[in-house]
């Protein structure tokens, strides 16, 4: 039963140890006969299993013994079945050469010819390719000596990328990269060097060539060469030319100055400066004029020059958004188109074979290649001569179309901006900027070497010794170049403005100290006299009545010579005034002429101005009022006529400073106008000192009547002595101040002398004990005060006046 386990296995311990008793072994030594016998005893036992199963084999078999000879039968039908297969076999293999030969091999054929073409043709492509690289550096020197810049970069860029991908391990090309890299860094050089060249001769060629940009065409093709190789500072080449260029048009033009005056000895007087400050100043105007015209045919041209040089960043600039624009609809657009060609595929093929359909897509990648293979290398394209040494195929076509599209001719100018500018909008804004700063810079070189010029002839004081017509000419002169080179470059430049401003400022000090002085001699020789006015001063007012603030040009030729009159007419009224006065008023209009032609000093002229008439008035009070004019002229005594004439001068004055205000106002900004104030201040000044005059003459006669009246007294005959005194002191007055004063003014004056004499006579007769009792005495003074009234109203002027003589007499509680 063990031997019929499905676990049996000798392996087991158990099972061999159930199989074979080693216990019969295992007995101790000794028993040597009796282990020989349980050993043969096993070994009969052994073979006692074998024929149980032989038997049983045999048995088995018996049992089986058709079935072992059915199958010995069939053996044979399975030969003939095999030999009738083999003839079919042999059979279908014939016929399956037949058709190998007759069908297959010729079309297999053709394929793998088809194939060796192409590899043929792919092989002679790029040996092809290879000769075009060889003739590459011959190619960029031939391009080079055309100053091609761009055509050569652009052809050492193709083949570089070439190198890379194409012929990337070619081992006779393995040293062609570095010598193209070393190529290009000296074609940077030759551009720096050629820019540099351009820059020189475009700045320094005579500025009477009425031409602006020289050679446009090769500019713009060096700037695009630079902007290839992002050599972006080119402009500061430019710059450096151009401060080089501003000093030696200042140089020659005063060597050609100097050169045809003949006062000037260039060997004695060596330094140019020296030369220059020689020139007086007709001679030195027209050559700053001539300067100015220089600078501002050079600052044109700069300008042609940057905006040509702009229009071509700007032009890459354009290209590049073009370019982003282009992409992103591309972008947009695939996802779409890629739907649709499957689609226009799937229909195309409809109803063919599955295989024909691939068999196409696959020709026409084969295409796609082979034209990609042509861009790559355009050279590959057939030629009339397979000899690569033929120059039409030698030459790479990238270059080639460089080479053809380089003149700059209308609408050729976006063929040179090629696709591989990488360059940002960043850089090119901020470059396009700092080529408009460049422009900003010329019109302030400019400026600058014109304060140069003009210090160097300042600096002894020779502006500062200009008349005014001169100073004028030389401001407007300045303020012209300074408004050309503003609209010209579109920035201001101030260092020219402030340059023209403290001269002017100086001149102002100066044309100040001028008048002040001069005013200042007038008034120490003035002896307060009404003086005769000539004619051209009453022309003058008049022409300042009639709105004209200027003062009339110097006549040439000899008119009839009009009498002086004996006073000044100022719309419709008279005026009695002195020398001074006269010669004031031409200075006023002086200081408001020089500010119409120099109108960046409006505000010092203004302070200057109210300078003068604030020190004619205390001057003239000091002379007059303060009886100055004693010692200073030597006056006996100041009259009652020398303070009416200084009175009526004062109003004159008055008259004309809402006039002058009037003028400054329209040339100050708004901002400026609480300078007026000056004006109002003068005007009270000058108010409250012909106030004071007025007092004065009051006094004098208030002094007057206090020492006569005092010595009053009532008695025959009548009139009194006192009384015909006084009567003839009112006289010498009136007779004074008539014909200088209006007759308002004097009515007013003698209302109030009037007044002063009442209070005089009311308290004498107080201190007296008259009253108006009607008694003898009352009848005296009576009689005297009409004698008083009567010769008073029998003055000029003075007819109508209302005394009121009742206030004499002390009011009856």
């Amino acid at each position: 039963q063990i031997f019929m386990k499905p676990d049996f296995a000798l392996e087991d311990s158990l099972t061999f140890n159930a199989v074979l008793p080693w216990s019969h072994f295992s007995t101790a030594g000794g028993k040597g006969n009796r282990d020989a016998a349980s050993s043969k005893l096993l070994q009969e036992k052994l073979s006692h299993y074998l024929d149980i199963v032989e038997v049983n084999i045999a048995h088995q078999i018996s049992l089986r013994s058709e079935a072992f000879f059915h199958a010995m039968t069939s053996q044979h039908e399975l030969q003939d079945y095999l030999r009738k297969t083999s003839q079919a076999v042999k059979l279908l293999r014939e016929k399956i050469s037949k058709i190998d030969k007759v069908m297959c091999e010729g079309s297999l054929r053709v394929l793998r010819l088809s194939l060796t073409r192409n590899n043929c043709i792919k092989a002679y492509n790029k040996l092809k390719l290879m000769a075009t690289v060889h003739q590459t550096q011959p190619t960029v020197q031939l391009l080079l000596s055309t100053s091609e810049y761009v055509g050569a970069l652009d052809l050492i860029a193709t083949t570089q990328e070439v190198l890379q991908q194409e012929l990337q391990g070619v081992h006779s090309f393995r040293h062609l990269g570095s010598q193209l890299c070393e190529l290009e860094k000296l074609i940077d050089k030759m551009m720096i060097a050629e820019f540099s060249t351009y820059a020189r001769n475009d700045l320094n060629r005579p500025l009477e060539d009425d031409c602006q940009i020289l050679e446009e065409e090769r500019l713009v093709s060096l700037v695009f060469g630079l902007l290839k190789q992002r050599k972006l500072n080119f402009y500061e080449i430019y710059g450096d030319e151009m401060i080089n260029t501003a000093k030696n048009i200042i140089k020659q033009c005063v060597v050609n100055t100097v050169s045809q005056i003949e006062e000037i000895d260039t060997e004695v007087v060596v330094k140019l400066a020296d030369q220059m400050r020689m020139m007086n100043f007709p001679q030195w105007f027209d050559l700053l004029k001539n300067i100015f015209s220089k600078f501002t045919i050079f600052l044109k041209r700069v300008k042609a020059t940057l905006n040509t040089i702009r229009s071509v960043v700007f032009l890459v600039l354009d290209k590049n958004q073009k370019t982003r624009d282009l992409e992103d609809t591309l972008q947009k657009n695939s996802a779409k188109e890629s739907v649709v060609d499957s689609e226009v595929a799937y229909l195309t093929h409809e109803g063919m074979f599955i295989s024909d359909a691939f068999g196409d897509a696959e020709l026409a990648a084969g295409a796609a290649d082979s034209a990609s293979q042509r861009n790559a290398s355009p050279s590959s394209e057939p030629c009339s001569s397979d000899s690569v040494s033929e120059p039409e195929c030698t030459t790479d076509s990238s270059s080639s179309k460089e080479h053809a599209s380089s003149s700059v001719a209308p609408g050729g100018v976006d063929m040179m901006i090629s696709d591989d500018m990488k360059l940002t909008d960043l850089e090119l804004v901020r470059l396009a900027n700092n080529i408009q700063e460049l422009l900003y810079n010329a019109s302030d070189i400019c400026h600058d070497r014109s304060v140069k010029f003009l210090m160097a002839r300042a600096k002894d004081g020779f502006l500062e010794k200009l008349n005014s017509s001169e100073f004028v000419t030389l401001s407007r002169l300045m303020e012209g170049f300074i408004l050309d080179t503003e609209q010209i470059c579109g920035r201001k430049s101030m260092s020219l403005r402030g340059a023209l401003q403290s001269q002017a400022n100086r001149f102002v000090n100066r044309f100040h100290e001028e008048r002040k002085t001069k005013l200042s001699l007038l008034l120490d020789n003035e002896r307060w006299k009404q003086a005769e006015v000539p004619a051209e001063f009453q022309d003058l007012v008049d022409s300042v009545s009639d709105g004209r603030i200027s003062l009339p040009e110097k006549k040439t030729t000899a008119t009839e010579e009009r009498k002086p009159a004996e006073f000044l007419i100022v719309e419709g009224q008279k005026y009695a005034t002195v020398g001074t006065v006269l010669l004031l008023i031409r200075i006023i209009l002086e200081y408001c002429q020089c500010v119409d032609n120099i109108p960046s000093i409006t505000t010092d002229m203004l302070t200057r101005l109210s300078d003068l008439l604030k020190y004619f008035n205390s001057r003239s009070c000091q002379l007059v009022l303060g009886a100055g004019a004693l010692q200073v002229v030597g006056l006996k005594t100041i009259t009652t006529k020398n303070l009416a004439l200084s009175s009526r001068c004062l109003q004159l004055i008055v008259h004309y400073i809402p006039i002058i205000r009037a003028h400054f106002e329209a040339r100050l900004q708004p901002k400026q106008f609480s300078m007026l104030r000056h004006f109002d201040h003068i005007t009270k000044d000058y108010h409250d000192h012909i106030a004071e005059i007025s007092a004065k003459l009051v006094a004098i006669m208030d002094s007057l009547f206090d020492k006569l009246l005092s010595k009053y007294e009532v008695k025959a005959p009548v009139p009194s002595a006192c009384f015909r005194n006084i009567c003839k002191q009112m006289a010498k007055m009136h007779e004074a101040i008539y014909d200088l004063l209006p007759e308002e003014q004097t009515q007013m004056l003698f209302l109030r002398i009037n007044a002063s004499y009442k209070l005089h006579l009311k308290r004498q007769l107080a201190h007296l004990n008259v009253v108006n009792d009607g008694g003898p005495l009352n009848g005296l003074v009576t009689s005297d005060v009409a004698f008083y009234t009567g010769n008073l109203q029998a003055l000029k002027g003075l007819n109508n006046l209302d005394l009121n003589m009742a206030e004499i007499w002390e009011q009856k509680r």
